[in-house]
Parts: structure tokens; C-alpha cells; sequence
């Protein structure tokens, strides 16, 4: 088994090896991760990246699309034929039709292939020709991002963790009176352990629609072709450590591991380590909603997705040896559309300081690490209006079911801290009020030739992501 193993991993080894030599010398690839937390926004991302590379009118902010220097884009079949292809035409469709509305989430891997014909810069451009830069965009949930800091716990620790916030937490309630009476040290009963599973799924479940950050593990609320499986039918137990065999609290221990090494880790391997960009995506604006909980919730999730990430910008040979490392990582703000532009600032501000605090809390230096407030669709138009004697920017757009809304949310403060502050301690509601929330439509568009669709900074987005690499 070791050897076969070994075997294996030399093999896989070479072939990465000559993959990286292939692509530094020939034909670069870019492997985009696209990730984010609770109704971030990724589907909607990826399709309008993809639609403004093909059509690069809006992408002045991108360098080689301002500078003409994409001569062309086109979409490839993707090099992995294992993975679903990402729905981009679909998707598309849902967006600029004549009835636009969000298209339906991804709930698995998928990977799209995009292509761009580059005229090289500076020196290099009147010695070679125009070359091919592949961008692999791999979308995959953030929970499962956030499965990566499991291994790192024993089921014991996780399970403490696991059920301080099930107590915080309203959506906890019903898989805390399942669990009332559960003797960790009872023999183990099938029976028994699918029933705890099945309501600490519901809890993560309803804990996810109510915008909580952390709802791991997450293959419990996208399973896939594991639905039913011994893998994942577990739950936290409390008073876990020092079980006997054959009890409830040391099988639970055991498929914990399992899921470990048998979910987590292929992940890791098959799909989060090759990737070397990375974007994250929050939706800040909701969690100001929620209130100062969720605001320290999204902090605590962003620390822990830094720590998941190897630092670091590897050199030449480096990459070429021993495998990529992510270079880059992009932290942004959706739905920046839902604010007034003048507040986009503070917005940015805030994500920023958010930023900085998660890199504190997860010690994490090394790879280029950056935040910013973008719309990936922009869904809304701005308008001022008076109301008790002063004016009110407003944003206004579609909502569903027809007609159109004027929104103010509220107004962020100058200061990410007077937020940050009470989200630290606890707080139940924000000192100067709450922020409202809305859900818009996507516009009916009018796209010209050559122009995707509108977004707020999405070309600066692609510009940290990809832009020296074209």
C-alpha cells in the first residue's frame, strides 16, 4: 500500500512537473479560485468576469484591455474533464435576458477555461509575436474553504468549538434539545447517531439561510453523491475526550477523522492546492444587517481562510519543483451597487480594517493580500432626493416580482472602528442604528457591441488577480 502510494504521488509529481514547465515556456496558465461566504455573490462574479473579457469595454482598469493588448478571448474546453464545466451560458442568459433574474448557485467544483490572445509589453513587444494566456477559473463553495482549518482539530476540539456556537446562535435551538440527554459513553446505535446527524445538518442548514459565517463541516450541507454515507454522519458531542471503544463519542471520533482524510484532504490535494490567485468574496452590507455578531462572525471566517493559505511568492525553479503556492489573495466587498458611491470609501474602508485585523488574528504574512468594495453586476442607478430638509443619496433598482425601489441603508461611519468595536465585544445591536437591506433585481440591459456588463471595479479586480501576468 505505501509503496503503490509512493508510486502514485511520483507519478502525479512528474506530470505536475511537466505541466509547469509546458506552461512557464510555452503557454502560461492562471488557476483563479473563486470562492465566498454565505449569498456572496461567486456565480454572478465569474459569469461577468468572463463576459467583460470577452467583450472589454467596461475594463479600462485591467492594463492589457486599456492598452488593447488582448487582441482576442475566446472559452476552451476546460483540462479537466473530471470537473463540471461552470454553466457560464446559462448563466449568462439568466442575466441579460429579457426577464434578467440571479441565476441558481453552483454547488460543487466546476471549472470553466478562458483564453486570451496577449501582445506582450515593454521590451518583449517588438521581439515576439502575440502569445496565449489560459485563465482556469475554478468556482467551489466557501464552505468547503472552510472545511481546510478541520484538520487542524481533533473531534474533541471541534466539537467544543461546534457547540459554543450552536448555543450563540437562535438556529441552535432545536439540535441542542436533540442533544439533551446523549451519552457520549453509551455503546454506539446506528440509529442513534443518524438521528443526531441529520438534526445538526438541519441546525447548519438553517444557521447558513440566516447568513452565519461558519457552518462547517461543509460537505454536510452540499454532500453530493456522499448523502448518506458513514462520512458524513457525525455530530459534535459534548465531554468527548477520553471515550471508550465502541461507544457513540468514539465512532463520531472516527468518521470525524475519516472525513478528514477522506473528503478534506482530496480536496486539497485535487483542487485548493493547485490554485495560485485567489478571491474571496463577502457580503459585508449583509452582515452590517445582521448586526454586530455577524460582523465579528465574518471577521473570525476571514482569519480562519487566511490561515488556510500557504504564504508566500515562490521563485522560478520553485514553482517548477515543488507546485504553486497562492501569490495573490483578493478579499472583496460585493454588492457595492447597494450603496450610494460616495459611501463606497467607508465601505472599503471598513473591509479593509477587517482585512488587517483577520491577518492579526490569523498571524499570516507572505502572499499579496488585498480588500476591496466591488459590484460584479451593477443592478442599480443613483439618485439624490430630499427628505427632512436635506438631501439623501439613494441607490434604486429592480426587486422582485416586478416594479422598482428606492434604498438608503444607512450611513457607514468615517471610522471602520466605531463598527469593529462593538462587533468585538459582543454587542446585540449597532450604537447609531441599524442597516437596512434589500434585494434587488438584476436591470434589464442594453449591452453595445463590445461591451459586457456593468460592474463597479470589477476591472480593478482583474487587474490584481491576472494583470501582471498578461
Amino acid at each position: 500500500m505505501a509503496i503503490a502510494g509512493l508510486a502514485e504521488g511520483l507519478t502525479r509529481g512528474i506530470e505536475t512537473v511537466g505541466e509547469r514547465v509546458s506552461g512557464a515556456l510555452f503557454e502560461p496558465v492562471i488557476r483563479l479560485g473563486v470562492t465566498g461566504l454565505a449569498r456572496a455573490g461567486k456565480t454572478v462574479f465569474i459569469t461577468s468576469l468572463v463576459a467583460n473579457l470577452l467583450d472589454r469595454g467596461r475594463m479600462g482598469g485591467l492594463g492589457a484591455a486599456g492598452e488593447g493588448r488582448i487582441l482576442a478571448a475566446y472559452l476552451q474546453p476546460q483540462p479537466d474533464v473530471t470537473l463540471p464545466r461552470f454553466d457560464y451560458e446559462t448563466h449568462l442568459a439568466a442575466l441579460t435576458g429579457p426577464d434578467p433574474h440571479w441565476p441558481e448557485s453552483t454547488r460543487a467544483v466546476a471549472e470553466l477555461r478562458l483564453s486570451l490572445r496577449v501582445q506582450p509589453s515593454g521590451m518583449l513587444s517588438g521581439l515576439t509575436g502575440p502569445r496565449t494566456v489560459h485563465l482556469d477559473i475554478v468556482d467551489y463553495p466557501g464552505e468547503w474553504l472552510l472545511d481546510l482549518a478541520l484538520l487542524d482539530l481533533d473531534y474533541a476540539a471541534w466539537s467544543r468549538a461546534a457547540l459554543a456556537r450552536a448555543d450563540a446562535r437562535p438556529e441552535g435551538a432545536a439540535w441542542r434539545k436533540a442533544l439533551a440527554g446523549t451519552d457520549p459513553a453509551a455503546p454506539f446505535e446506528e440509529g442513534g447517531a443518524q438521528a443526531l446527524a441529520a438534526s445538526f445538518t438541519a441546525y447548519l442548514r438553517a444557521a447558513r439561510a440566516a447568513g452565519h459565517a461558519d457552518c462547517t463541516p461543509g460537505r454536510f450541507l452540499l454532500p453530493g453523491d456522499l448523502e448518506g454515507a458513514p462520512v458524513v454522519t457525525f455530530a459534535p458531542l459534548p465531554g468527548a475526550e477520553g471515550a471508550p471503544r465502541g461507544s457513540l463519542a468514539a465512532e463520531m471520533a472516527r468518521r470525524f477523522e475519516a472525513y478528514k482524510r477522506e473528503v478534506v484532504r482530496p480536496f486539497f490535494r485535487a483542487h485548493f492546492a493547485r490554485i495560485d490567485r485567489q478571491i474571496v468574496l463577502v457580503d459585508l452590507l449583509d452582515a452590517l444587517h445582521r448586526g454586530p455578531v455577524a460582523l465579528e462572525e465574518t471577521r473570525g471566517a476571514m482569519a480562519a481562510i487566511l490561515a488556510t493559505f500557504r504564504p508566500g511568492q515562490n521563485a522560478f525553479l520553485t514553482r517548477l519543483l515543488q507546485g504553486r503556492r497562492v501569490e495573490r489573495l483578493l478579499f472583496a466587498a460585493t454588492k457595492a451597487d447597494h450603496l450610494h458611491h460616495a459611501q463606497h470609501p467607508r465601505l472599503a474602508a471598513l473591509m479593509e480594517a477587517m482585512l488587517r485585523e483577520a491577518r492579526d488574528r490569523a498571524q499570516f504574512a507572505g502572499a499579496d493580500v488585498r480588500s476591496m468594495a466591488i459590484a460584479a453586476l451593477r443592478a442599480t442607478v443613483e439618485e439624490t432626493r430630499r427628505h427632512e430638509g436635506r438631501d439623501l443619496d439613494l441607490v434604486r433598482g429592480r426587486v422582485p416580482g416586478g416594479g422598482q425601489a428606492a434604498f438608503h441603508p444607512g450611513i457607514l461611519p468615517e471610522d471602520p472602528g466605531a463598527l469593529l468595536a462593538p462587533a468585538r465585544a459582543g454587542a446585540a445591536a449597532w450604537p447609531g442604528g441599524e442597516f437596512g437591506s434589500i434585494r434587488f433585481a438584476p436591470a434589464r440591459l442594453g449591452l453595445r457591441a463590445g461591451e459586457g456588463p456593468p460592474h463597479i471595479r470589477l476591472d480593478r479586480a482583474a487587474q490584481f488577480l491576472i494583470g501582471d501576468r498578461l
